[in-house]
Parts: C-alpha cells; sequence; structure tokens
C-alpha cells in the first residue's frame, strides 16, 4: 500500500506546472533554468529565496503565503515529500512557489551566480558521522557561494544541539558573520517572524519537548572567490 501510494504521488507530482524533477544527465553540465528562474518560471524580478531539505514544503509554502512578493524554491531529493507542499501551492494557486526535485550537493548545476538572495535551512539530517555531509559543513557553504548574493542571508533552524554547536564552530573558523543565534527559539523573547512557521518536524520536535535552535548568517567574502 504504501509503495502504491508513493507511486501515485510521484504519478501526480509529474503533472504539477511548479514541480521540476530534472534526471542527473540534466543537470550535470548546468540544468537549463540556471539563471532563468526568475525570468521563464515566475516571470517578475523578485528575491528568489531557497529551503534546502524542504521535505514536506510546509516551510516554502508557508514562507510563499506571507511574502507574496518573494519567489520561494523548495529543494529536496524525495519527491513522495515534496508532493504534500506542491499540491498544496497549487490548489491555493501560488504564482510564488515551486519546487525543485535534485541532491542539493549539484545546486551549483541548477541556479547561477549571485541568483539566490536567501536561503534556508531547516531541520536538515545532522550527518552525526560524515561531517562532510551536513549541509553547514565548508563543502556545502562553498556550493552556497556559487549561488548566493554576496551578503546574502543564510537561516538555519534544528532540533540538533550537537549540530547546531558544529555550525557555530564553522562560522567561527571560517570567518562568516553570525547575524543571531538563539537556542530554545520558543522561549526566546521576539523572533515572531520566524516562529510563526513551524515545518511537520518542528511540530513533531517541540511537541516531544526538545528545544528548536535558529541561527542566521552571511558568508565570508573570501568564499565567493573560491
Amino acid at each position: 500500500m504504501g509503495n502504491k501510494n508513493k507511486l501515485a504521488k510521484f504519478a501526480e507530482s509529474a503533472s504539477f506546472p511548479n514541480m521540476f524533477q530534472p534526471q542527473y544527465e540534466e543537470v550535470k553540465d548546468g540544468y537549463y533554468m540556471q539563471g532563468k528562474w526568475r525570468s521563464d518560471f515566475f516571470k517578475n524580478n523578485h528575491e528568489l529565496v531557497l529551503e534546502l531539505g524542504c521535505g514536506k514544503g510546509e516551510y516554502t509554502v508557508g514562507l510563499g503565503r506571507k511574502y507574496p512578493n518573494r519567489n520561494f524554491i523548495g529543494v529536496d531529493i524525495k519527491g513522495a515529500r515534496m508532493w504534500r507542499g506542491c499540491k498544496t501551492s497549487v490548489e491555493e494557486g501560488m504564482q510564488n512557489v515551486a519546487f525543485l526535485r535534485q541532491k542539493i550537493q549539484l545546486i551549483a548545476n541548477m541556479f547561477a551566480q549571485d541568483e539566490v538572495d536567501e536561503i534556508w535551512i531547516t531541520f536538515p539530517d545532522p550527518q552525526p558521522k560524515v561531517a562532510k555531509r551536513r549541509l553547514t559543513s565548508p563543502q556545502y557553504m562553498e556550493r552556497y557561494a556559487k549561488i548566493l548574493k554576496p551578503g546574502g542571508i543564510i537561516n538555519f533552524k534544528t532540533d540538533n544541539e550537537p549540530l547546531f554547536d558544529y555550525t557555530l564552530e564553522m562560522i567561527e573558523e571560517y570567518g562568516h558573520e553570525l547575524i543571531v543565534s538563539v537556542k530554545d527559539l520558543y522561549s526566546a523573547d521576539g523572533f515572531e517572524e520566524v516562529k510563526s512557521i513551524k515545518t511537520y518536524y518542528e511540530k513533531l520536535f517541540n511537541d516531544q519537548g526538545f528545544d528548536i535552535n535558529y541561527m542566521q548568517f552571511r558568508l565570508n567574502p573570501d568564499f565567493y572567490r573560491k
């Protein structure tokens, strides 16, 4: 039953006008949409914001509702999960939301230099055994620098304290600019915008008593020259 449900979601996802599912062969030398997301899909020149590891797409959809004059793309490799967010965005007629099914390590093949204004990383796999696979590792920061405009903000939310501490260490070690860092977000004053949207996993972890941690930072300008 589970496999049939997944196949049905894949089939329906293929019909959504805002779901992009390129194969590796289509992105290995640069995806055809690279540098053209605003002009060819969104048909505007608004800011472009990515959610990396978007899962069910709740944050992407939530941001799209909250900021109708910005463009949002959720990126994940698991299409059956993204189906939910994509379906919701289509049902609500959202013109500023899209989804991209591909590996995040290929992100620089799918967006052009300076094409992205802001990035959200929400509750990624902490990858406790392989640091280079963490979405906040130096290897990934270098990839983000290839697409994020200089001075663009990266937002990071996690319930995993070791991953949060690791990210703080990487920010200090590589000279990135930490804008804000807060542990136990929902006990802190302020941050109402950040608190206003919750992912499925955020609700789950919060209900189980885990603290939600949040930070915002900018990449070291030297990363843009690598």
